[in-house]
């Protein structure tokens, strides 16, 4: 009789954790909240907090209106508030988040966070194209895995699992002198985040 409780306590458990963690996914969706590659201008912002999970509770991000998620080397997401061309402008900002409730938030120069290329799934569309490369189409990250269904007018979807433990979803393989060509395929399907990344540093990630 024990075990029968335990097990649908445990099934219970993973069912609340699943809950909170579709919730904060959707604020992803909806572009509450917005994972960073690399830094972009204006470079100065407000660090909220800084934390080895992301919070589970999607309330934690109620009073503001985007927050920006950087995955950085030292295995810290930090997430940041507004877009600020100087430290002075960031600064004068500051008391306001404050008095929000994050009590710990200070002004960042976000150029000087050092982002894990694995973890933020680089975006490599904008640099050059090693034509002796293979590359794939990254068309989305989740905190937790979909179906490949979700992928629509997509045959060919590979599932990566990363350090970070964020999934990842591409699409085909295609060499440098291609691989463009094919990027802007995708995006005209409806795809208008993807963006191309080096696939033998996501091979070893593969979920088959």
């Amino acid at each position: 009789m024990k075990l029968k409780y335990l097990i649908l306590y445990a099934f219970m458990f993973v069912l609340s954790i699943g809950a909170k963690a579709d919730k904060l996914e959707a604020l992803r969706t909806n572009k509450k909240i917005i994972r960073m590659s690399e830094a972009q201008a204006p470079y100065y912002a407000i660090q909220i907090i800084a934390l080895r999970l992301p919070p589970q509770a999607p309330e934690f991000f109620k009073n503001i209106d985007v927050a920006r998620e950087y995955s950085c080397d030292d295995g810290y997401l930090r997430f940041c508030v507004g877009e600020y061309n100087s430290y002075a402008e960031a600064k004068s900002a500051l008391e306001g988040v404050i008095t929000k409730g994050y009590d710990q938030a200070f002004v960042v120069n976000t150029r000087k966070y050092a982002i894990n290329e694995h973890a933020a799934g680089v975006n490599v569309s904008s640099k050059k194209i090693d034509p002796n490369k293979v590359y794939t189409v990254q068309l989305s990250a989740f905190r937790f895995p979909v179906y490949l269904s979700h992928f629509k007018n997509i045959d060919d979807v590979m599932e990566f699992r990363m350090k970070d433990k964020i999934f990842r979803y591409t699409t085909g393989q295609f060499k440098g002198d291609v691989a463009e060509a094919e990027l802007q395929r995708i995006k005209a399907l409806g795809y208008k985040d993807a963006h191309l990344v080096e696939l033998d540093k996501y091979l070893p990630f593969k979920i088959e």
